[in-house]
Protein backbone atom coordinates (compact mmCIF):
# COMPACT_ATOMS: atom_id res chain seq x y z
CA UNK A 1 0.00 0.00 0.00
CA UNK A 2 0.96 3.42 -0.89
CA UNK A 3 1.79 5.88 1.97
CA UNK A 4 1.44 9.42 0.74
CA UNK A 5 0.30 12.44 2.26
CA UNK A 6 -1.59 15.32 0.45
CA UNK A 7 1.33 17.79 1.01
CA UNK A 8 4.07 15.28 -0.98
CA UNK A 9 1.03 15.44 -3.59
CA UNK A 10 0.65 19.18 -3.45
CA UNK A 11 4.39 19.60 -3.85
CA UNK A 12 4.47 17.09 -6.07
CA UNK A 13 1.82 18.79 -8.64
CA UNK A 14 3.56 21.81 -8.55
CA UNK A 15 7.31 20.77 -9.09
CA UNK A 16 5.74 18.92 -12.04
CA UNK A 17 3.98 21.53 -13.54
CA UNK A 18 7.17 23.96 -13.45
CA UNK A 19 9.54 21.49 -13.62
CA UNK A 20 11.76 23.68 -11.54
CA UNK A 21 12.90 22.68 -8.55
CA UNK A 22 13.45 26.30 -7.70
CA UNK A 23 10.29 28.17 -9.06
CA UNK A 24 8.24 25.43 -7.02
CA UNK A 25 9.79 26.80 -4.17
CA UNK A 26 8.68 30.41 -4.00
CA UNK A 27 5.24 29.21 -5.34
CA UNK A 28 4.63 27.33 -2.24
CA UNK A 29 6.51 29.61 -0.26
CA UNK A 30 9.10 27.19 0.69
CA UNK A 31 12.91 26.58 0.76
CA UNK A 32 14.39 24.16 -2.24
CA UNK A 33 15.93 21.91 0.33
CA UNK A 34 12.01 21.42 1.60
CA UNK A 35 11.01 20.93 -2.18
CA UNK A 36 13.54 18.32 -2.89
CA UNK A 37 12.58 16.26 0.54
CA UNK A 38 9.28 15.82 0.08
CA UNK A 39 10.05 14.72 -4.03
CA UNK A 40 12.74 12.11 -2.51
CA UNK A 41 10.24 11.00 0.35
CA UNK A 42 7.57 10.57 -2.43
CA UNK A 43 9.79 8.35 -4.90
CA UNK A 44 10.95 6.19 -1.88
CA UNK A 45 7.21 5.39 -1.05
CA UNK A 46 6.71 4.61 -4.72
CA UNK A 47 9.49 2.86 -5.40
CA UNK A 48 10.32 4.50 -8.86
CA UNK A 49 11.82 7.78 -10.12
CA UNK A 50 9.36 10.65 -10.39
CA UNK A 51 12.28 12.94 -12.48
CA UNK A 52 14.97 12.75 -14.49
CA UNK A 53 17.90 15.07 -15.05
CA UNK A 54 19.22 15.79 -18.76
CA UNK A 55 22.35 18.96 -18.46
CA UNK A 56 20.76 21.61 -16.28
CA UNK A 57 17.28 20.58 -16.98
CA UNK A 58 14.51 18.02 -15.48
CA UNK A 59 12.14 16.18 -16.98
CA UNK A 60 9.17 13.68 -15.16
CA UNK A 61 9.61 9.94 -16.13
CA UNK A 62 7.01 7.53 -17.21
CA UNK A 63 6.13 7.17 -13.55
CA UNK A 64 6.35 10.92 -12.91
CA UNK A 65 3.85 11.41 -15.89
CA UNK A 66 1.26 9.04 -14.63
CA UNK A 67 1.45 10.64 -10.87
CA UNK A 68 0.73 13.38 -12.29
CA UNK A 69 -1.97 12.74 -14.10
CA UNK A 70 -3.06 11.69 -11.06
CA UNK A 71 -2.25 14.50 -8.91
CA UNK A 72 -4.12 16.73 -11.69
CA UNK A 73 -7.08 15.38 -10.73
CA UNK A 74 -6.46 15.27 -6.69
CA UNK A 75 -5.74 18.70 -6.43
CA UNK A 76 -9.03 19.70 -8.73
CA UNK A 77 -11.14 17.50 -6.57
CA UNK A 78 -9.95 18.96 -3.55
CA UNK A 79 -10.44 22.45 -4.89
CA UNK A 80 -14.15 21.39 -5.48
CA UNK A 81 -14.64 20.16 -2.18
CA UNK A 82 -13.33 23.01 -0.21
CA UNK A 83 -15.66 25.36 -3.05
CA UNK A 84 -18.99 22.80 -2.16
CA UNK A 85 -18.19 23.43 1.98
CA UNK A 86 -17.35 27.17 1.77
CA UNK A 87 -20.88 27.17 -0.02
CA UNK A 88 -22.79 25.29 2.80
CA UNK A 89 -21.56 27.59 5.28
CA UNK A 90 -23.27 30.25 2.55
CA UNK A 91 -19.54 32.21 2.41
CA UNK A 92 -20.10 35.13 0.57
CA UNK A 93 -16.79 34.46 -1.47
CA UNK A 94 -14.96 31.81 -4.19
CA UNK A 95 -12.26 31.33 -6.68
CA UNK A 96 -12.84 31.78 -11.03
CA UNK A 97 -9.94 30.04 -13.01
CA UNK A 98 -10.59 31.90 -16.57
CA UNK A 99 -8.43 30.47 -19.86
CA UNK A 100 -9.04 33.12 -22.82
CA UNK A 101 -7.06 33.37 -25.95
CA UNK A 102 -5.05 35.73 -27.06
CA UNK A 103 -7.72 37.92 -29.42
CA UNK A 104 -10.52 37.69 -26.36
CA UNK A 105 -8.28 39.73 -23.98
CA UNK A 106 -9.13 42.47 -25.60
CA UNK A 107 -12.47 42.37 -25.04
CA UNK A 108 -12.70 39.63 -21.61
CA UNK A 109 -10.90 42.44 -19.12
CA UNK A 110 -13.98 44.43 -19.82
CA UNK A 111 -16.78 41.55 -18.96
CA UNK A 112 -14.32 40.93 -15.78
CA UNK A 113 -14.99 44.18 -14.45
CA UNK A 114 -18.45 44.48 -14.55
CA UNK A 115 -18.88 40.82 -13.51
CA UNK A 116 -16.41 41.60 -10.03
CA UNK A 117 -18.41 44.78 -9.56
CA UNK A 118 -21.22 43.10 -8.47
CA UNK A 119 -18.97 40.32 -7.15
CA UNK A 120 -16.82 41.54 -5.26
CA UNK A 121 -15.61 38.86 -2.94
CA UNK A 122 -15.02 36.83 -5.63
CA UNK A 123 -11.47 35.98 -6.44
CA UNK A 124 -10.43 35.64 -10.58
CA UNK A 125 -7.93 34.08 -11.63
CA UNK A 126 -7.36 35.02 -15.59
CA UNK A 127 -4.62 32.97 -17.80
CA UNK A 128 -3.88 34.22 -21.60
CA UNK A 129 -2.38 32.43 -23.87
CA UNK A 130 -3.00 30.77 -27.42
CA UNK A 131 -5.48 28.07 -28.74
CA UNK A 132 -3.20 24.94 -28.05
CA UNK A 133 -2.33 26.21 -24.44
CA UNK A 134 -6.00 26.60 -23.59
CA UNK A 135 -7.38 23.51 -25.05
CA UNK A 136 -4.52 21.95 -22.50
CA UNK A 137 -5.97 23.67 -19.80
CA UNK A 138 -9.31 22.38 -20.40
CA UNK A 139 -7.90 18.65 -21.14
CA UNK A 140 -5.63 18.80 -17.67
CA UNK A 141 -8.75 20.54 -15.89
CA UNK A 142 -6.85 23.09 -14.71
CA UNK A 143 -9.18 26.08 -15.23
CA UNK A 144 -12.91 26.28 -14.73
CA UNK A 145 -14.12 28.15 -17.84
CA UNK A 146 -12.07 29.04 -21.17
CA UNK A 147 -13.29 31.83 -24.08
CA UNK A 148 -12.01 30.79 -27.61
CA UNK A 149 -13.63 31.45 -31.16
CA UNK A 150 -13.57 27.65 -31.86
CA UNK A 151 -15.25 24.98 -30.21
CA UNK A 152 -13.00 22.19 -29.22
CA UNK A 153 -13.56 18.74 -31.22
CA UNK A 154 -13.26 17.36 -27.89
CA UNK A 155 -16.11 15.18 -27.02
CA UNK A 156 -16.19 16.09 -23.26
CA UNK A 157 -15.95 19.60 -23.48
CA UNK A 158 -18.89 21.53 -23.42
CA UNK A 159 -19.17 25.08 -25.46
CA UNK A 160 -22.13 27.65 -25.71
CA UNK A 161 -21.85 30.81 -27.96
CA UNK A 162 -22.17 34.09 -26.02
CA UNK A 163 -20.63 36.74 -28.57
CA UNK A 164 -20.38 37.45 -32.24
CA UNK A 165 -16.94 37.64 -33.37
CA UNK A 166 -16.33 39.58 -36.65
CA UNK A 167 -12.95 39.08 -38.88
CA UNK A 168 -12.37 42.06 -40.95
CA UNK A 169 -9.39 42.96 -43.63
CA UNK A 170 -7.45 45.42 -42.37
CA UNK A 171 -4.47 47.49 -44.37
CA UNK A 172 -2.22 50.51 -43.71
CA UNK A 173 -4.38 53.64 -43.99
CA UNK A 174 -1.94 54.45 -47.08
CA UNK A 175 -2.88 51.33 -48.90
CA UNK A 176 -4.28 52.20 -52.46
CA UNK A 177 -7.20 49.71 -51.31
CA UNK A 178 -8.16 51.54 -48.05
CA UNK A 179 -8.97 54.23 -50.96
CA UNK A 180 -11.91 52.52 -52.45
CA UNK A 181 -15.70 52.67 -51.48
CA UNK A 182 -15.82 48.45 -51.49
CA UNK A 183 -13.18 46.21 -52.57
CA UNK A 184 -14.48 43.08 -54.73
CA UNK A 185 -13.14 40.01 -52.92
CA UNK A 186 -11.09 39.11 -56.11
CA UNK A 187 -8.71 41.66 -55.54
CA UNK A 188 -7.10 40.28 -52.57
CA UNK A 189 -5.76 37.68 -55.17
CA UNK A 190 -2.54 39.81 -55.65
CA UNK A 191 -2.52 40.95 -52.25
CA UNK A 192 0.09 40.18 -49.38
CA UNK A 193 -1.26 38.52 -46.27
CA UNK A 194 0.33 38.12 -42.73
CA UNK A 195 -1.71 35.86 -41.19
CA UNK A 196 -2.04 34.42 -37.53
CA UNK A 197 -0.53 30.67 -36.94
CA UNK A 198 -1.65 27.42 -38.67
CA UNK A 199 -4.59 26.13 -36.06
CA UNK A 200 -5.70 29.31 -35.28
CA UNK A 201 -9.24 30.18 -35.53
CA UNK A 202 -8.54 33.18 -37.48
CA UNK A 203 -6.19 31.14 -39.26
CA UNK A 204 -9.02 28.77 -39.73
CA UNK A 205 -11.37 31.24 -40.94
CA UNK A 206 -9.47 32.74 -43.69
CA UNK A 207 -8.24 29.71 -45.29
CA UNK A 208 -12.06 28.56 -45.93
CA UNK A 209 -13.34 31.68 -47.42
CA UNK A 210 -10.57 32.16 -49.43
CA UNK A 211 -11.33 27.90 -50.58
CA UNK A 212 -14.64 28.95 -51.21
CA UNK A 213 -13.67 31.38 -53.87
CA UNK A 214 -11.28 29.21 -54.97
CA UNK A 215 -8.02 31.76 -54.24
CA UNK A 216 -5.09 30.64 -52.99
CA UNK A 217 -3.93 33.73 -50.37
CA UNK A 218 -0.39 35.03 -50.76
CA UNK A 219 0.75 34.53 -46.82
CA UNK A 220 4.15 36.04 -45.95
CA UNK A 221 4.10 35.37 -42.68
CA UNK A 222 2.95 33.39 -39.91
CA UNK A 223 2.27 35.15 -36.47
CA UNK A 224 1.75 34.37 -33.04
CA UNK A 225 0.25 37.79 -31.61
CA UNK A 226 -2.54 40.13 -32.93
CA UNK A 227 0.07 42.74 -31.99
CA UNK A 228 2.55 41.67 -34.12
CA UNK A 229 0.36 40.98 -37.29
CA UNK A 230 -0.86 44.79 -36.43
CA UNK A 231 2.31 46.20 -36.47
CA UNK A 232 3.56 45.05 -39.70
CA UNK A 233 0.43 45.96 -41.70
CA UNK A 234 0.70 49.43 -40.08
CA UNK A 235 4.44 49.49 -41.47
CA UNK A 236 2.96 48.31 -45.18
CA UNK A 237 4.03 45.01 -45.36
CA UNK A 238 0.80 43.50 -46.18
CA UNK A 239 -3.11 43.32 -45.21
CA UNK A 240 -4.11 41.26 -42.71
CA UNK A 241 -7.67 39.57 -41.26
CA UNK A 242 -8.27 39.89 -37.89
CA UNK A 243 -11.29 40.22 -35.87
CA UNK A 244 -13.00 43.76 -35.29
CA UNK A 245 -12.43 43.34 -31.14
CA UNK A 246 -9.07 43.40 -31.69
CA UNK A 247 -8.58 46.89 -34.12
CA UNK A 248 -11.08 49.01 -32.08
CA UNK A 249 -8.01 51.45 -30.70
CA UNK A 250 -6.19 51.45 -33.96
CA UNK A 251 -9.46 52.34 -36.56
CA UNK A 252 -10.16 55.50 -33.71
CA UNK A 253 -6.59 56.43 -33.77
CA UNK A 254 -6.36 56.13 -37.77
CA UNK A 255 -3.59 53.46 -37.27
CA UNK A 256 -5.39 51.12 -39.55
CA UNK A 257 -7.89 51.11 -41.99
CA UNK A 258 -10.72 48.20 -42.33
CA UNK A 259 -10.96 47.86 -46.12
CA UNK A 260 -15.14 47.26 -47.38
CA UNK A 261 -13.94 43.85 -48.71
CA UNK A 262 -17.18 41.92 -50.04
CA UNK A 263 -18.41 38.41 -48.34
CA UNK A 264 -16.52 40.41 -45.38
CA UNK A 265 -16.76 40.62 -42.31
CA UNK A 266 -16.95 36.83 -41.38
CA UNK A 267 -19.49 36.59 -38.61
CA UNK A 268 -17.66 34.02 -36.26
CA UNK A 269 -18.74 33.42 -32.54
CA UNK A 270 -16.73 33.59 -29.05
CA UNK A 271 -17.73 30.52 -26.56
CA UNK A 272 -17.24 29.39 -23.22
CA UNK A 273 -16.44 26.47 -22.30
CA UNK A 274 -15.51 23.73 -19.67
CA UNK A 275 -15.43 19.98 -19.89
CA UNK A 276 -19.09 18.26 -19.64
CA UNK A 277 -18.09 16.12 -16.38
CA UNK A 278 -16.71 19.19 -14.60
CA UNK A 279 -19.02 20.39 -11.54
CA UNK A 280 -18.82 24.16 -11.76
CA UNK A 281 -18.57 26.20 -8.63
CA UNK A 282 -21.35 29.11 -8.09
CA UNK A 283 -18.80 31.31 -9.16
CA UNK A 284 -18.46 29.90 -12.81
CA UNK A 285 -21.70 29.10 -12.72
CA UNK A 286 -22.54 32.40 -12.45
CA UNK A 287 -19.60 33.77 -14.90
CA UNK A 288 -20.95 31.30 -17.20
CA UNK A 289 -25.10 33.07 -16.93
CA UNK A 290 -23.69 36.43 -17.28
CA UNK A 291 -21.33 35.75 -20.43
CA UNK A 292 -24.86 34.04 -21.97
CA UNK A 293 -27.08 36.51 -20.79
CA UNK A 294 -25.26 40.00 -20.69
CA UNK A 295 -22.19 39.85 -22.97
CA UNK A 296 -23.39 40.95 -26.13
CA UNK A 297 -25.26 43.86 -24.91
CA UNK A 298 -22.65 45.04 -23.12
CA UNK A 299 -19.85 45.03 -25.53
CA UNK A 300 -22.09 46.32 -28.33
CA UNK A 301 -22.91 49.55 -25.77
CA UNK A 302 -19.02 50.37 -26.12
Amino acid sequence: MLHLTLRQLQVFEVAATQLNFSIAAKLLFLSQPAVSMQIKQLEENIGLPLFEQMGKKIFLTEAGRELHHYSRNIAQQLSEMEGVFNEMKGLNQGKLTLSVVNTANYFTPQLLAKFCQRHPNINVILHVANRDAVLKQLADNSTDLAIMGQTPSESDVTAESFLENPLVVIAATSHPLAKLKQVKFAQLASETFLSREIGSGTRSAMERVFAQHKIQPRISMDMETNEAIKQAVQAGMGLGILSLHSIELELETERLAMLNVEHFPLVRHWFVAHRSNKRLSIAALAFKEFLLMEADAIISSK
